[in-house]
């Protein structure tokens, strides 16, 4: 149910100029949609929806840019906290132990966060190594990953 009404909400956003929640909500109640506004304010945070200038002062909802961005983050920290063991660094390279067999999940969500500093990585069943450019890349890599693990 909650996946079909945002899956509306992005395409009612993409049909017309939507400016309001009421207006939202008016819509999806012409498609058989029942919610209330609060439960329209709680989808369009996490579609991560913003407003947009369309000109003459108005506005309208449309998708963040940085919309992929925020859920490869979110869905990253999942994968952190779930499934990582250890993580330390020797120079550039950063060592990633986790549970069994979740290694290359943990290293296809840093992959797809394109992260600047990070030169790729190589994940087998429980280690991925993780190539930083740098020593200090490395080391503030590390203490990110220990203060998301806390």
């Amino acid at each position: 149910m909650k996946n079909d009404r945002q899956s509306k909400i992005l395409g009612i956003i993409e049909q017309e100029p939507i400016d309001t929640q009421e207006l939202l909500q008016l819509r999806l109640q012409e498609m058989g949609i029942r919610c209330t506004q609060a439960t329209i304010s709680r989808d369009i945070k996490q579609l991560h929806l913003i407003k947009e200038p369309i000109g003459q002062g108005r506005y309208r909802y449309a998708v963040s840019s940085q919309r992929n961005r925020l859920n490869v983050a979110d869905k990253l920290r999942t994968i952190f906290r779930e499934s990582i063991v250890s993580v330390d660094f020797a120079q550039n390279i950063v060592v990633v132990k986790t549970m069994a067999g979740l290694a290359n999940a943990a290293a296809a969500a840093l992959d797809g966060m394109n992260i600047p500093y990070m030169v790729g990585t190589l994940a087998g069943d429980d280690t991925a190594f993780l190539v930083m450019r740098d020593t200090e890349s490395a080391r503030s890599f590390c203490a990110d990953i220990h203060e998301m693990l806390k």
